[in-house]
């Protein structure tokens, strides 16, 4: 840790030189301007916005886990193959790892809102057209829109973290914004195995319809524009499409308390140049050459990976094991589910914590952290601080649940490492999903949809071959094989924990120079 304070110190020393030239440099005297907030919207405002993109993120997981429950009745309805409907899943999750790169891209240049609502039209027709259609080859292609549509809906709702939150207070928020994607897994396969059972599979994307449709009125009437290539730190008036439809109608005055605030030519935020700043998706993968990222990138994946597999494969598993039928089989999603949000609350509030603690130990304040202004603050050090304990966990507990499995013991068994294991990998991906935040200040749509497409890769490698291993070695030794993958991690996050700091120092001083 001392090494870790010591090469932080020489990268606050680089960016503090910089600073002070730059103040030297500046005008004084009482044409001076106070330091802006991080943000001039209100908490309460905060709070409504990140829960209406944790409402928006929902639409992605949901639209993969509804649809499981329903393969049979789909297949039976277009009088296709079980196999031709399920590559609808496959086709899902392909769009959905490359999809955001263009969403997320588009939203760090032009904003948050017009890629909010763009993205949401898409998704509501999709959905139309799905309950309409009655051909495999039309299922296909609306499938893929409809990934196109919901998939970036995680990277946006990031870039707003960033916007909105400084990150001695990101913990929490992005706890709050991983609900959205926590909520889906119980609930997708009840909804779907409910309404296929009752009132038809095609209801499952009218349902989809109705649902979208309400995001995109509070969309369109309520959610602000917050990225700070638009609006700063919210002191900017926001104009035309960036406008939300309750301030049109009002007049401005739901933005003119809050955004048109003077500023000085320091702080004032120049607007983007549509030509020079056209969305390239393949920045995603450039950021992949950031060392410490990449590595944060891999974990990331490797969890992911590892939670769509026990996902994918609990309603089989408890059929087969215990003779559920399909709607006991989608009920047992539930203890998943609670362990999912339980793991988020808890670790959001205990990431601000060493997050303050962290501060305090490099000499900043212990209360309000200064270190939004600080890119190259040791992140890695606080973020990761209390969360050895649930990589070790990880690694024992997805072993465990394999053998657990395979001895057929009695149920409550598995049902409470399930809780375990939707717990601890929920706590990771919070970290995770801050660090992301963290590292990318700037571009942060575009870092999250990095993440989502590795993630995506490496799961979709994964769920091909899941079935497969399960067959050839059995349950217990497939899950030890997963719980080694979550065992990796460990000594990756250590590099991570030693050498991001001197690799920002380099990094830094290329830039100086």
């Amino acid at each position: 840790m001392t090494e870790i304070s010591q090469v932080s110190e020489s990268i606050l020393n680089i960016r503090s030189t910089g600073e002070r030239d730059a103040t030297e440099s500046a005008p004084s005297g009482p044409s001076s301007f106070p330091l802006e907030p991080y943000s001039t919207f209100p908490t309460w405002e905060k709070r409504y916005i990140v829960f209406l993109v944790a409402f928006a993120s929902f639409f992605s997981p949901l639209s993969s886990f509804i649809y499981t429950t329903a393969i049979d009745s789909i297949a039976k309805g277009l009088n296709t193959t079980v196999e031709m409907v399920n590559l609808g899943l496959t086709t899902y999750m392909i769009v959905s790892g490359f999809a955001p790169a263009f969403i997320g891209s588009a939203a760090d240049k032009f904003g948050r809102r017009p890629a909010y609502m763009a993205a949401f039209v898409l998704y509501f027709f999709a959905n139309v057209g799905l309950a309409i259609q009655k051909t495999p080859a039309a299922l296909l292609v609306l499938r893929a829109l409809q990934s196109a549509g919901s998939s970036g809906t995680t990277s946006l709702g990031s870039g707003v973290i960033s916007d909105l939150v400084p990150p001695a207070e990101r913990g929490s928020y992005v706890s709050y914004l991983n609900y959205g994607n926590n909520a889906a897994p119980p609930l997708g396969p009840i909804i779907g195995a409910s309404l296929a059972a009752t009132a038809g599979w095609r209801w499952i994307f009218w349902f989809l319809c109705i649902l979208s449709g309400a995001c995109i009125l509070l969309i369109i009437f309520t959610l602000p524009e917050t990225a700070r290539s638009i609006v700063g730190n919210g002191s900017v008036a926001a104009t035309g499409i960036h406008k939300t439809l309750v301030a049109h109608m009002e007049g401005g005055c739901y933005t003119s308390k809050r955004e048109r605030r003077p500023e000085s030519p320091k702080q004032a935020q120049p607007r983007p140049s549509r030509k020079s700043s056209w969305p390239n998706p393949l920045s995603c993968i450039s950021m992949l050459r950031q060392k410490d990222f990449a590595i944060i990138l891999v974990c990331n994946g490797i969890y992911y990976t590892t939670y769509c597999c026990v996902q994918a494969s609990i309603s089989t598993l408890f059929i087969q094991i215990y003779n559920y039928q399909q709607l006991a089989a989608g009920l047992v999603y539930i203890p998943f589910g609670v362990g999912c949000f339980v793991g988020t609350a808890i670790w959001g509030q205990l990431m601000d914590r060493d997050f303050r603690m962290t501060a305090k130990r490099h000499g900043l304040p212990s209360e309000k952290p200064a270190s939004h202004v600080i890119s190259d603050f040791p992140f890695e050090e606080a973020r990761l601080r209390s969360s050895w304990y649930m990589v070790i966990l990880t690694a024992g507990v997805i072993t465990g649940y394999g053998w657990i499995l395979e001895a057929r013991v009695h149920v409550s068994a598995p049902l409470i490492f399930q809780t375990v294991i939707g717990f601890a990998i929920s706590a990771l991906f919070n970290v995770f999903n801050t660090l992301i935040i963290d590292l990318n200040p700037s571009r942060t749509s575009t870092a999250a949809a990095s993440n989502n497409m590795i993630r995506c890769i490496m799961s979709g490698g994964a769920l091909a071959v899941l079935q497969l291993m399960i067959d050839s070695i059995g349950v217990g030794w497939c899950f030890t094989f997963f719980g080694l993958l979550c065992g990796i991690c460990g000594p990756l996050l250590l590099v991570a924990l030693k050498y991001s700091p001197r690799w920002r120092l380099k990094s830094a001083q290329n830039e100086a120079k």
